[in-house]
Protein backbone atom coordinates (compact mmCIF):
# COMPACT_ATOMS: atom_id res chain seq x y z
CA UNK A 1 0.00 0.00 0.00
CA UNK A 2 1.13 3.57 -0.72
CA UNK A 3 -0.16 5.25 2.46
CA UNK A 4 -1.59 7.94 0.17
CA UNK A 5 -4.47 8.69 2.57
CA UNK A 6 -2.20 9.14 5.61
CA UNK A 7 -4.04 11.03 8.39
CA UNK A 8 -7.10 11.71 6.21
CA UNK A 9 -10.50 11.24 7.86
CA UNK A 10 -13.10 9.44 5.74
CA UNK A 11 -16.79 8.75 6.26
CA UNK A 12 -18.05 5.75 4.26
CA UNK A 13 -21.78 5.03 4.14
CA UNK A 14 -23.47 1.74 3.30
CA UNK A 15 -20.61 -0.09 5.00
CA UNK A 16 -22.32 -3.17 6.43
CA UNK A 17 -20.84 -5.26 3.63
CA UNK A 18 -20.10 -5.36 -0.08
CA UNK A 19 -18.50 -2.28 -1.60
CA UNK A 20 -18.79 -0.18 1.56
CA UNK A 21 -16.85 -2.71 3.60
CA UNK A 22 -14.23 -3.03 0.85
CA UNK A 23 -13.84 0.75 0.51
CA UNK A 24 -13.52 1.20 4.27
CA UNK A 25 -10.83 -1.47 4.54
CA UNK A 26 -8.92 -0.13 1.54
CA UNK A 27 -8.96 3.43 2.87
CA UNK A 28 -7.77 2.27 6.29
CA UNK A 29 -4.94 0.26 4.72
CA UNK A 30 -3.98 3.40 2.78
CA UNK A 31 -3.63 5.33 6.05
CA UNK A 32 -7.04 6.94 6.50
CA UNK A 33 -9.01 7.02 9.72
CA UNK A 34 -12.43 5.69 8.75
CA UNK A 35 -15.89 6.14 10.21
CA UNK A 36 -18.05 3.43 8.63
CA UNK A 37 -21.82 3.90 8.73
CA UNK A 38 -24.85 1.76 8.00
CA UNK A 39 -28.38 1.18 9.26
CA UNK A 40 -27.40 -2.51 9.75
CA UNK A 41 -25.12 -1.75 12.69
CA UNK A 42 -24.64 -5.27 14.06
CA UNK A 43 -23.56 -6.69 10.70
CA UNK A 44 -21.16 -3.80 10.16
CA UNK A 45 -19.78 -3.93 13.68
CA UNK A 46 -18.82 -7.61 13.24
CA UNK A 47 -16.33 -6.91 10.46
CA UNK A 48 -15.18 -3.61 11.99
CA UNK A 49 -14.17 -5.36 15.20
CA UNK A 50 -12.29 -7.95 13.16
CA UNK A 51 -10.52 -5.19 11.21
CA UNK A 52 -9.53 -3.47 14.44
CA UNK A 53 -7.83 -6.67 15.58
CA UNK A 54 -5.51 -6.08 12.63
CA UNK A 55 -4.85 -2.50 13.79
CA UNK A 56 -6.97 -0.87 11.09
CA UNK A 57 -8.25 2.53 12.31
CA UNK A 58 -11.97 2.01 11.66
CA UNK A 59 -14.89 3.02 13.86
CA UNK A 60 -18.58 2.58 13.08
CA UNK A 61 -21.94 4.13 13.85
CA UNK A 62 -25.56 3.27 13.08
CA UNK A 63 -26.87 5.62 10.40
CA UNK A 64 -30.11 6.08 8.48
CA UNK A 65 -28.83 8.05 5.48
CA UNK A 66 -32.30 9.44 4.72
CA UNK A 67 -32.44 11.42 7.99
CA UNK A 68 -30.75 14.80 8.37
CA UNK A 69 -30.49 14.31 12.14
CA UNK A 70 -28.61 11.04 11.64
CA UNK A 71 -26.16 12.82 9.35
CA UNK A 72 -25.54 15.35 12.10
CA UNK A 73 -24.82 12.53 14.54
CA UNK A 74 -22.32 11.03 12.09
CA UNK A 75 -20.55 14.35 11.59
CA UNK A 76 -20.46 14.94 15.35
CA UNK A 77 -18.99 11.45 15.87
CA UNK A 78 -16.29 12.00 13.25
CA UNK A 79 -15.31 15.31 14.81
CA UNK A 80 -15.33 13.79 18.29
CA UNK A 81 -13.08 10.93 17.17
CA UNK A 82 -10.75 12.67 14.75
CA UNK A 83 -11.29 16.44 14.89
CA UNK A 84 -11.80 16.90 11.16
CA UNK A 85 -13.40 15.47 8.00
CA UNK A 86 -11.59 15.14 4.67
CA UNK A 87 -13.52 12.58 2.60
CA UNK A 88 -17.12 11.45 2.24
CA UNK A 89 -18.01 8.34 0.25
CA UNK A 90 -21.75 8.21 -0.47
CA UNK A 91 -21.98 4.47 -1.07
CA UNK A 92 -25.31 3.66 0.63
CA UNK A 93 -27.96 2.49 -1.78
CA UNK A 94 -30.69 0.00 -2.52
CA UNK A 95 -31.00 -2.09 -5.64
CA UNK A 96 -34.22 -2.62 -7.56
CA UNK A 97 -33.88 -5.76 -9.70
CA UNK A 98 -35.55 -4.88 -13.00
CA UNK A 99 -38.83 -3.74 -11.47
CA UNK A 100 -41.19 -2.20 -14.03
CA UNK A 101 -42.93 1.14 -13.65
CA UNK A 102 -46.26 -0.67 -13.37
CA UNK A 103 -44.97 -2.87 -10.56
CA UNK A 104 -43.31 -0.04 -8.62
CA UNK A 105 -45.45 1.52 -5.91
CA UNK A 106 -45.08 5.20 -5.06
CA UNK A 107 -43.83 4.14 -1.63
CA UNK A 108 -41.09 2.03 -3.23
CA UNK A 109 -40.18 4.85 -5.66
CA UNK A 110 -39.82 7.32 -2.78
CA UNK A 111 -37.73 4.84 -0.79
CA UNK A 112 -35.28 4.27 -3.65
CA UNK A 113 -34.94 8.00 -4.38
CA UNK A 114 -34.47 8.79 -0.67
CA UNK A 115 -31.76 6.18 -0.10
CA UNK A 116 -29.95 6.48 -3.43
CA UNK A 117 -30.09 10.25 -4.07
CA UNK A 118 -31.45 12.33 -1.19
CA UNK A 119 -28.91 10.69 1.10
CA UNK A 120 -26.04 12.05 -1.01
CA UNK A 121 -27.52 15.55 -0.93
CA UNK A 122 -27.90 15.36 2.85
CA UNK A 123 -24.39 14.00 3.24
CA UNK A 124 -22.78 16.74 1.16
CA UNK A 125 -24.76 19.38 3.02
CA UNK A 126 -23.68 17.95 6.39
CA UNK A 127 -19.95 17.70 5.68
CA UNK A 128 -19.52 20.81 3.51
CA UNK A 129 -18.76 23.29 6.34
CA UNK A 130 -16.14 20.93 7.71
CA UNK A 131 -14.50 20.26 4.35
CA UNK A 132 -14.28 24.03 3.88
CA UNK A 133 -12.70 24.31 7.31
CA UNK A 134 -10.15 21.63 6.39
CA UNK A 135 -9.18 23.65 3.32
CA UNK A 136 -10.60 21.16 0.85
CA UNK A 137 -11.43 17.51 0.50
CA UNK A 138 -13.29 15.00 -1.60
CA UNK A 139 -16.81 13.64 -1.99
CA UNK A 140 -17.18 10.39 -3.91
CA UNK A 141 -20.66 9.34 -5.01
CA UNK A 142 -21.21 5.71 -5.99
CA UNK A 143 -23.64 5.80 -8.91
CA UNK A 144 -24.06 3.00 -11.46
CA UNK A 145 -23.75 2.32 -15.16
CA UNK A 146 -27.56 2.24 -15.01
CA UNK A 147 -27.43 5.98 -14.30
CA UNK A 148 -25.87 6.51 -17.73
CA UNK A 149 -27.68 3.98 -19.92
CA UNK A 150 -30.74 2.83 -17.95
CA UNK A 151 -32.04 -0.70 -18.14
CA UNK A 152 -32.25 -1.58 -14.44
CA UNK A 153 -35.79 -0.51 -13.66
CA UNK A 154 -37.21 3.01 -13.79
CA UNK A 155 -36.75 3.96 -10.14
CA UNK A 156 -33.23 2.58 -9.76
CA UNK A 157 -31.93 3.98 -13.05
CA UNK A 158 -33.54 7.37 -12.38
CA UNK A 159 -31.98 7.51 -8.92
CA UNK A 160 -28.50 6.75 -10.26
CA UNK A 161 -28.88 9.25 -13.11
CA UNK A 162 -29.85 11.87 -10.54
CA UNK A 163 -26.73 10.98 -8.53
CA UNK A 164 -24.63 11.56 -11.67
CA UNK A 165 -25.96 15.08 -12.25
CA UNK A 166 -25.96 15.94 -8.54
CA UNK A 167 -22.25 15.15 -8.66
CA UNK A 168 -21.62 17.35 -11.70
CA UNK A 169 -23.46 20.30 -10.17
CA UNK A 170 -21.76 20.02 -6.79
CA UNK A 171 -18.34 19.63 -8.45
CA UNK A 172 -18.80 23.09 -9.95
CA UNK A 173 -20.36 24.55 -6.80
CA UNK A 174 -17.69 23.24 -4.41
CA UNK A 175 -14.63 23.78 -6.64
CA UNK A 176 -13.82 27.25 -5.23
CA UNK A 177 -13.35 25.59 -1.83
CA UNK A 178 -10.89 22.99 -3.23
CA UNK A 179 -13.44 20.23 -2.72
CA UNK A 180 -13.54 17.59 -5.46
CA UNK A 181 -16.82 15.81 -6.19
CA UNK A 182 -16.71 12.71 -8.39
CA UNK A 183 -19.05 9.86 -9.20
CA UNK A 184 -18.18 6.25 -9.95
CA UNK A 185 -20.44 4.21 -12.25
CA UNK A 186 -19.78 0.49 -11.69
CA UNK A 187 -21.31 -2.23 -13.77
CA UNK A 188 -22.40 -5.43 -12.07
CA UNK A 189 -20.66 -6.03 -8.74
CA UNK A 190 -21.29 -9.27 -6.85
CA UNK A 191 -22.29 -8.23 -3.33
CA UNK A 192 -24.71 -9.68 -0.76
CA UNK A 193 -27.32 -7.19 -2.04
CA UNK A 194 -27.02 -8.09 -5.74
CA UNK A 195 -26.93 -11.81 -4.97
CA UNK A 196 -30.61 -11.43 -4.05
CA UNK A 197 -31.43 -10.49 -7.66
CA UNK A 198 -33.03 -13.56 -9.27
CA UNK A 199 -32.02 -12.27 -12.72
Amino acid sequence: MTNRLHNKVAIVTGAAGGMGEAISNLFAREGAMVLATDIQFEKMNDWVQEARKHSLPIECIRHDVTLAEDWQHVVDKALQLYGRIDILVNNAGVYQPMETTEATSLERWNEIIAINVTSAFLGAKAVLPHLKQSGGGAIVNISSIAGLVGGNGAAYSASKAAMHLLTKDQAIEFAPYHIRVNSIHPGGVLTPMTELDPG
